[in-house]
């Protein structure tokens, strides 16, 4: 079921965008990382955050270069991605910790100039990600409804003391359609730095086992988690540092476990406009 299995990796990998997306925020007023909120204080800054989220998601004005390094129990790659207005490019440089050799070296320089020979390559790598970012964009929009958020009062996190909070479905939501029906098995916490009005840390747990499409689509297994750490990168853009996911997902009488830990690094600001032909050069 080949169609049936790209459906619920696309949940997954949408599951896992929106988790990304969540925690950016900016505040009418600067708080005080250490000092409590009140109720109301608390429940506006959730608000705040979930508005202003919604807004930025959209922004693709300060495009990034970074160092992208992934692993699983099997495989670890080493990339260099350029953001553009085209879409991102990515250049690959090393498997398993090791460098490419000569021939696979070729092999990607060959790769790059394919891609700089036939445009449509990179238009339809940029209809994806349009496409995943239209889904993210409808999760954030269900956000207010979706989940009751609780805070849990001031803690200490790796840039010193955080706002938390957690969350929890809404019993009352009802998903519109496939893509928002992860939202209705997600419990988490969540960190925020209220004197830089950013969240350094994210948690969201799947509380439940759940089905797509009455099953027919396949299950993620109750357990399922994201994990990920967002740092500022300088002129106070923050981005995304460390993701670490695990889910299971089965599918009639098979199984895929998705156990996955992203480390992002060396990020630094590429103009704004620049185009994926231009990024190639650089990247080579």
């Amino acid at each position: 079921m080949p169609d049936t299995l790209r459906a619920v990796k696309l949940i997954i990998r949408h599951l896992s965008s929106f988790l990304l997306l969540l925690p950016a925020a900016a505040l009418a007023q600067p708080l005080s990382a250490a000092m409590p909120l009140d109720p109301g204080q608390a429940q506006a800054l959730v608000q705040r955050t979930l508005a202003t989220e919604l807004r930025t998601a959209q922004d693709n004005s300060h495009p990034m270069r970074y160092r992208l390094h992934k692993s699983t129990p099997r495989l670890s790659s080493t990339k260099e991605i350029a953001e553009t207005r085209d879409g991102d490019v990515a250049r690959l440089l090393a498997i398993n910790e090791q460098p490419l050799n000569q021939i696979d070296q070729q092999k990607e320089q060959d790769r790059l100039n394919a891609l700089l020979a036939d445009p449509s390559r990179q238009r339809h790598r940029k209809q994806s990600e349009d496409q995943d970012t239209g889904i993210v964009l409808k999760l954030l929009r269900m956000l207010p409804q979706a989940f009751v958020y609780q805070y849990a009062g001031v803690g200490s996190g790796p840039t010193g003391a955080v706002q938390k909070f957690t969350f929890r479905p809404n019993p009352s939501f009802s998903p519109p359609d496939i893509e928002t029906q992860s939202l209705t098995s997600l419990t988490g916490e969540l960190w925020i730095d209220a004197t830089s009005e950013r969240v350094t840390r994210l948690e969201g747990r799947l509380q439940q086992d759940t089905n797509y499409g009455f099953g027919l689509l396949g299950k993620l297994d109750k357990g399922g988690y994201v994990i990920l750490e967002q740092v500022d990168v300088g002129n106070r853009q923050w981005r995304i540092a460390r993701v670490q996911m695990r889910m299971n997902l089965r599918i009639l009488f098979k199984a895929k476990t998705f156990d996955t830990v992203m480390e992002m690094s060396q990020y630094s600001p590429l103009p704004s406009g620049i185009d994926y032909r231009q990024a190639i050069q650089l990247l080579r």
